[in-house]
């Protein structure tokens, strides 16, 4: 019988002015070169060859050898350590990763990361130490996904079929494949271009369309959730801000040569899962919407 994730190994910097300062402290070198350590000796115990992304959020444009990034990805020791000690860096991105039934990492606070593994490899990881790191063990399992009001519908050549006939008229579709600021793409689509849209979002992603949206800046909209675009809208992608909790004044927005502002709440009603290659739509998002 397989062992279950029930210890939790929490990396921390010893140093109270790298737990406060993170990568600005001239201390930080010596606690991530500790951290790459006992993180690659984690990943080794627990014959992590790969390890899958999850929960991934995106608040800043990706590097360009990270562009590749997307929820379901796997990506080998090398790479998730780069990750790991990114979030503790407070850089991000930030994402769990996971070897199913062996290992999983996450980043914490202060420059903490955690890490979540079976009693036979923590046995095996008990002699590690470190001058620049404390390392704490505690009986504890990973915190479970949990999805209130998940969306169950798959975006299925159905879905699109009437994506496509939608798009005789006014039709966006944003493509949300990481929480944060920059983990969307938008598109206005149209009857000849909705295809190849659907060819190119990434699986696991939540695809929300609205058909003639109301993009009218108007000030009631200042204190929801909006997106701003530049005009006009063009078939293809689309250059766009998020405002996640909303802004101060109108012209906040129009300042920065976004005419159009469209309500995060309308996306609810139209939205689905890209599936993985298999067709199984794995990815877990919340309904979005009031």
């Amino acid at each position: 019988m397989a062992e279950e994730l029930s210890k939790e190994l929490i990396i921390s910097p010893r140093s109270e002015r790298v737990r406060e300062e993170l990568a600005e402290a001239a201390a930080w070198n010596a606690y991530a070169t500790e951290l790459r350590e006992v993180l690659g000796a984690a990943i080794e115990k627990s014959d992590a060859d790969l390890l899958e992304v999850g929960g991934l959020l995106v608040s800043e444009p990706l590097s360009e050898e990270r562009r590749g990034l997307r929820n379901g990805a796997k990506v080998r020791p090398p790479q998730a350590i780069g990750l790991a000690e990114g979030m503790t860096a407070g850089h991000g991105p930030y994402c769990q990763l996971t070897t199913p039934g062996r290992l999983q990492i996450e980043s914490g606070w202060d420059g903490a990361v955690h890490l979540f593994t079976t009693p036979a490899v923590a046995a095996r990881l008990a002699g590690l130490h470190g001058e620049s790191v404390t390392l704490r063990w505690r009986d504890a399992a990973p915190d479970p996904m949990e999805v209130s009001d998940p969306v169950d519908t798959v975006a299925d050549a159905a879905f699109w079929a009437r994506v496509a006939e939608a798009s005789e008229r006014l039709t966006l579709v944003c493509e949300r494949w990481a929480y944060g600021t920059h983990g969307c793409r938008w598109f206005r689509v149209t009857p000849q271009s909705t295809a190849h849209v659907a060819r190119i979002l990434r699986p696991r992603s939540l695809v929300c369309v609205t058909t003639e949206p109301e993009l009218r800046p108007r000030a009631e909209l200042l204190k929801e959730d909006f997106t701003a675009f530049v005009a006009p809208l063009l078939p293809g992608e689309l250059a766009y801000r998020a405002y996640p909790g909303g802004a101060d004044t109108l012209s906040e927005v129009t300042d920065e040569g976004l005419s159009l502002m469209l309500a995060d709440a309308v996306l609810g009603s139209w939205c689905a899962v890209i599936p993985d290659a298999d067709g199984v739509a794995r990815g877990q998002w919340e309904t979005p919407g009031e």
